[in-house]
């Protein structure tokens, strides 16, 4: 599609849909979104926007295809994993009507906070893995994608966006909220929560999990090909991988690169003193209630 064709502006508007903002085509097909119906044998990747959501679906779909790299050089990673929440103007397709094109088992993405997420999928017992990155790193990474994401609205400067961010006022609502609303779901849902930095720090430990998770035993080999397949460098030079088939008047790469640097501590080149004081106070009370922890550097 060219680009006089879709209006970006369209996407750059947001709205709230039960207290959380979101994109304003979701809004407007919210009754959609929330009756789509799941099937058993969904799998169900959800994260916070940025929180390393393109690297668990290449590991999930490596799994799924017994680590079959060509099987999984087969279509972008978008068009693999359907992104549910997101809808786009006709004749471009939304997640929801390629995930239900798809045949089973299918493996989706979403950002919802869990109180969002369409009921079907709980009533179907889905399995569902939540991955969660450090909110410092987490920030800074989310920062860089609006700015060079045309489909979501300008960030504005570092300082400006540091403040918005800690009110919540981003798609998909606050980090916060997120990471907690899943972290306690888990209690009574089929859910694995991964940690970013625990994947960073042993990846083959954690795909080990995701495995036994998802019933599938491939042995060493495929385990070790999986690890090197889904590296951050591996995934950089992939362009099934690395959105670099998305438009440059949707994702500008010449801004920001959608895989940027993938690593833990990258907070501290942004974060000045004043404001890591002021986050840390910040967090501190609004994570006071949960047994939830993260690491802000390995």
């Amino acid at each position: 599609m060219a680009e006089a064709e879709l209006d970006m502006t369209v996407f750059q508007k947001l709205d709230y849909v039960n207290g959380i903002l979101l994109p304003i085509l979701s809004c407007e097909n919210w009754e959609k979104i929330w009756n789509f119906q799941a099937r058993p044998d969904d799998i169900l990747i959800s994260t916070y926007p940025k929180a390393g959501t393109s690297w668990m679906q290449e590991i999930v779909d490596m799994i799924q295809n017994d680590g079959d790299t060509k099987k999984c050089q087969r279509a972008p990673s978008y068009d693999r994993v359907p992104f549910i929440d997101l809808f786009v103007p006709l004749p471009l397709k939304s997640g929801l009507d390629k995930a239900e094109e798809m045949a089973s088992p299918r493996i989706l993405k979403t950002h919802f906070p869990f109180q969002l997420l369409p009921p079907s999928f709980w009533e179907q017992n889905c399995k569902i893995i939540y991955f969660a990155r450090n909110a410092k790193d987490n920030m800074v990474s989310y920062f860089h994608f609006q700015r060079m994401n045309q489909g979501l609205p300008d960030p504005g400067t570092w300082s400006e966006y540091f403040e918005v961010f800690l009110t919540g006022e981003v798609p998909w609502g606050p980090w916060h909220d997120h990471v907690k609303g899943w972290w306690e779901a888990r209690e009574r849902q089929r859910i694995l929560y991964i940690f970013f930095e625990n994947m960073k720090e042993n990846p083959a430990r954690e795909i080990r999990k995701i495995m036994q998770f998802l019933e599938k035993d491939l042995g060493d080999e495929v385990l070790e090909k999986i690890v090197h397949h889904t590296s951050f460098l591996a995934m950089k030079e992939n362009p099934m991988a690395n959105y670099i088939t998305i438009p440059s008047f949707i994702f500008d790469q010449s801004v920001s690169p959608f895989m940027r640097k993938g690593t833990v501590g990258d907070w501290k080149t942004h974060f000045t003193v004043a404001q890591n004081e002021r986050f840390d106070e910040d967090y501190k009370e609004k994570m006071a209630e949960t047994s939830l922890t993260f690491r802000t550097e390995l």
